[in-house]
């Protein structure tokens, strides 16, 4: 199983799109501290497409990329980590 990869692994236009994606969110702060904790704790993703539920927010993604940002009554696909 994939682990996640890390920031500085992401390709430029990913990470331009979740920064955009997270200004359109809304993502808090405190919401954020709480992704950063996950992201550090070097988790196991699933090969295919994947989500996890921060509460406000849901982060989406497919083997060891996060993919976007959604709000939390917005529906995802995948395995729920």
């Amino acid at each position: 199983m994939p682990r996640l990869a890390f920031w500085s692994q992401f390709p430029p236009a990913l990470r331009s799109h979740l920064i955009e994606r997270m200004r359109e969110r809304s993502v808090s702060l405190d919401d954020l501290e709480a992704l950063r904790l996950w992201v550090e704790s070097g988790p196991n993703v699933p090969p295919g497409d994947w989500f996890r539920d921060f509460g406000s927010f849901k982060l989406c993604g497919h083997g060891e990329y996060p993919r976007t940002f959604l709000r939390s009554g917005q529906a995802a696909e995948g395995e729920e980590l």
